[in-house]
């Protein structure tokens, strides 16, 4: 039987079936699963570099940036520098996905597909967000990430504390879009 928080399911949590692409794409974090994660689908021969993306982060202050940290976990896990593309200036995923397209232009790397690894309550923003910094073509596959929270499809709606995370991100989804898609509205002369 569905239950009434099923669309919200359904919404939030994204995941596509892995392909070959061009890139491996982080927005950020400061949890380590998630470049374990771009680590282990490079090293299946899934994409040709990983582009982490993330500035400052109070809660890893023993770093310069989300960066740093997700760069120094691939390095530990053998990633070869040299395919580990930068990107240190990022506050939030909209400028995650900016700057991510801005140095993937910088490098004149061709992107038709992304993988896009990201936390499993985080993948639809993500997912957005990215669709609206990179050309129309890219096709994004998701594979999200569950770190040490365990926030998952089938246990988010059993606690407070992931409750809370999700509907987080539904709030999120909605003030992120909303000025940007006003911004489309507005620059098309529609009424």
């Amino acid at each position: 039987m569905r239950q009434a928080f099923d669309s919200i399911t359904d919404f939030i949590f994204m995941e596509d079936e892995l392909e070959e692409a061009d890139i491996i794409l982080i927005p950020g974090g400061s949890h380590r699963e998630l470049m374990e994660h771009a680590v282990k689908l490079y090293h299946e021969g899934l994409a040709k570099y990983i582009l982490p993306s993330g500035g400052y982060n109070s809660k890893i202050p023993e770093y310069n940036s989300e960066w740093e940290f997700l760069h120094n976990i691939a390095i530990d896990l053998g990633i070869p520098n040299e395919i580990i593309l930068k990107e240190d200036k990022a506050t939030n995923t909209f400028e995650n996905a900016k700057f991510s397209y801005e140095i993937i232009e910088k490098h004149r790397i061709t992107v038709n597909k992304a993988i896009l690894v990201c936390k499993t309550f985080h993948a639809r923003r993500a997912y957005l967000t990215y669709k609206v910094f990179f050309p129309y073509f890219v096709k994004f596959i998701v594979s999200p990430v569950v770190d040490e929270r365990d926030i998952r499809k089938d246990n988010w709606f059993l606690d407070m504390y992931k409750v809370k995370i999700v509907m987080n991100e539904l709030v999120k989804i909605g003030k992120y879009f909303e000025s940007y898609i006003i911004d489309e509205i507005v620059s098309k002369g529609a009424d």
